[in-house]
């Protein structure tokens, strides 16, 4: 595995991309490349295997978009055969992301058909077929083939069950954020999309982190890949992301949180809670306070889920109050604020949580509340820490401040023999005095 060096063009068309799809990538907001962009565009093009290692927000998506679009775009007999083979294929692991990119690759499409000298918009088939949904509408969509395909895993193995879609005529596979894939539990689906491409294809694997399972997938996926890690904190956080660490007791946790909504001006926020129970408590909470919050778990409906991102991303919710599993894959556009109500199971977690903010070269906030009356809380933050090779001063908010330390359980047994939560009695101390210590 070859690594990449740091080549940092200044336009699209200087890596290679058709100043149609130039300008198409400049009406979706891209006008110059990222990092990301500027290290995988010329290798893609080259028709290159790939691995890249990237911070969430750093612009992986149109890292693999942009040269999927003009491969496809570019191929005459693409465009012209019917019925349409497979040609391009996007696995994500949840509907919001698979929806998203499926979105932008329609709008890319719809602006290059627009572009000077190319006449009417190209004829490119895309469908995003993702579970939670009827599958039926995606059966009918998928009527006399599609070009591209962006799907979750386990819709794509229903789909092909059905008759519905073939990858024998597969050219390109993308597996995007393909640690959540794996922590999402579709190592087997991931494997049995493995043993249906044909031999010749060329592979893309794209994620923020780098997991030991996600190393041996990439071996068994990749052929003499170039390898792109984007440096400076790109397992952990985007450099533009300031992170804080406030420390507050467990039941004072929001109404901190609305104090710091009034005091510096948050008009958009997303909180990280740890449970379904926990995002309707502290939507219905916020709400109750004058601040706009919605819940977003997995048990909405898709229509309701759909609703809710439809009122956070117009400005009608200040507050988006949401589980680990419902919000990944979200791609919200200037998410100033992230806050960690509850804090993460792990440093990965923690990752792809702030990683909401501070995208596409935006500033950001992250803020974590570490619970001084919760034991291991303060442990397990230093171990968030530690993972990501960075310290975050704690702070105390005036008003705020922690009421206690952290308190023992009773009748805990301590390395002397004592008891932890209570004092020794004069009987206790007499009657150790009197034992002889083991081991003398």
């Amino acid at each position: 595995m070859t690594e990449a060096t740091e080549p940092c063009p200044p336009t699209f068309a200087a890596l290679g991309l058709s100043p149609a799809l130039s300008e198409a990538a400049a009406l979706a907001g891209w006008a110059a490349p990222t990092p990301i962009q500027a290290a995988a565009l010329p290798a893609i093009l080259q028709g290159r295997d790939l691995l890249g290692i990237a911070p969430t927000g750093s612009g992986k998506t149109a890292a693999f978009l942009l040269p999927m679009l003009q491969r496809l775009l570019a191929d005459p007999a693409v465009l012209a055969q019917r019925p349409r083979r497979l040609r391009a294929l996007i696995l994500a692991p949840t509907r919001e992301l698979a929806l998203q990119i499926g979105a932008a690759a329609s709008a890319l499409v719809k602006s290059y058909g627009l572009a000077p000298g190319q006449g009417a918009a190209a004829p490119l088939k895309t469908v995003v077929a993702v579970g939670g949904l009827s599958i039926n509408p995606q059966m009918m969509a998928l009527r006399g083939g599609a070009d591209l395909v962006v799907a979750t895993p386990g819709r794509l193995l229903d789909l092909i069950d059905h008759g519905a879609l073939r990858l024998s005529a597969l050219e390109l596979l993308v597996l995007d954020e393909a640690d959540r894939l794996l922590d999402l539990g579709f190592a087997d689906e991931i494997h049995r999309v493995l043993t249906l491409l044909p031999t010749q294809r060329q592979a893309l694997l794209f994620s923020a982190t780098m997991p030991a399972p996600l190393a041996l997938l990439a071996e068994q996926l990749l052929r003499d890949p170039l390898r792109v890690d984007m440096p400076a904190g790109a397992q952990s956080a985007a450099p533009d992301i300031v992170q804080r660490a406030i420390e507050v007791d467990t039941a004072r946790r929001t109404p901190l949180l609305r104090h710091l909504i009034a005091t510096e001006g948050w008009q958009r926020l997303l909180v990280f809670v740890a449970t379904q129970y926990a995002s309707e408590h502290v939507a219905d909470k916020l709400n109750r306070a004058g601040v706009t919050a919605a819940a977003l778990h997995g048990q909405l409906s898709q229509g309701k889920r759909s609703q809710v991102l439809a009122d956070f991303q117009a400005g009608r919710l200040t507050a988006l109050v949401a589980t680990d599993l419902a919000a990944r894959g979200i791609d919200i556009s200037s998410m100033g604020v992230v806050v960690n109500h509850d804090l993460p199971r792990s440093a990965v977690d923690y990752t792809h949580r702030i990683g909401r903010t501070g995208r596409a070269g935006e500033a950001g906030l992250a803020l974590s509340f570490v619970c001084a009356d919760a034991p291991g809380s303060e442990a397990h933050f230093k171990l968030i820490e530690k993972r990501q090779q960075q310290r975050v001063p704690r702070e105390q908010i005036p008003g705020f401040e922690p009421s206690a330390a952290p308190q023992l359980p009773a009748h805990t047994p301590d390395p002397t023999g004592g008891v932890k939560g209570r004092r020794k009695s004069k009987k206790d101390k007499l009657r150790e005095a009197a034992s002889p210590r083991s081991g003398s």
